[in-house]
């Protein structure tokens, strides 16, 4: 019998496919404790390399993806699973995550679900910047961003940073507003360009919470 060695392949790609339509449904990545949280649930768990961590299909959307049957490959280092889809299976709404047409250059079926409020301004957000990696730096004012020099995206940042601090000490709510938002996409545009999810920031800011100021800075070590 196939097993996985996980000491050689510590995570390993997986295929999901809709049980009743045989659709391909996305590409996740699974470790052994996602593997073993799968079979032990039911439900398909994976783990998240933008997150760095464990996640749960549709612990937030509520689009879950009931385990049918896993079947290991040949080699013994990659999954399929077919599973019943509760919902849609991408965050853009769509029921599956291909549907991109590269030979015809343009997107294919329209959402099914909007998941903004589910996911929230700044997960759809920081996705939707993704999205703009490989598009028209003439059309587009994230792909320019994105596709030009390092220096000229986080002078942008420092930039916002700066008229954030101005509003601030003006005492003009309104422009603090303002201000605060295009900073939050300046800098969502960087965590972009290296592929970090604002999940992480959400885990750093949890591991701070209810530590004082003093205790964490503390915790550091100088380099």
């Amino acid at each position: 019998m196939i097993e996985i060695d996980w000491q050689k392949t510590p995570l390993i790609p997986v295929v999901v496919q809709d049980a009743d339509t045989d659709e391909v449904l996305m590409l996740a990545y699974m470790n052994e404790e996602a593997f073993k949280k799968s079979r032990e649930s039911g439900y398909a768990h994976y783990y998240s390399r933008s997150r760095k961590r464990l996640w749960k299909k549709g612990e937030t959307s509520g689009h879950t993806q009931q385990i049918v049957q896993m079947l290991l490959d040949c080699d013994g280092d990659t999954l399929l699973l077919r599973v019943h889809q509760q919902g849609v299976a991408c965050h853009t709404g769509r029921k599956s995550c291909f549907f991109t047409d590269i030979g015809a250059g343009k997107t294919t079926g329209k959402p099914q679900v909007d998941t903004t409020a589910v996911y929230g301004i700044i997960d759809t957000l920081y996705h939707t910047i993704l999205e703009r990696k490989n598009a028209d730096p003439k059309s587009s004012y994230t792909a320019k961003l994105l596709q030009g020099k390092e220096n000229s995206m986080l002078k942008k940042v420092a930039e916002e940073a700066a008229e954030f601090c101005f509003a601030v000490k003006d005492d003009n709510e309104e422009e603090i507003v303002y201000e605060c938002a295009d900073l939050a996409y300046h800098v969502l545009v960087a965590l972009g360009k290296k592929e970090i999810s604002p999940d992480r920031i959400k885990q750093e800011l949890a591991r701070r919470f209810g530590i004082s100021g003093i205790e964490e800075k503390n915790s550091r070590t100088d380099v």
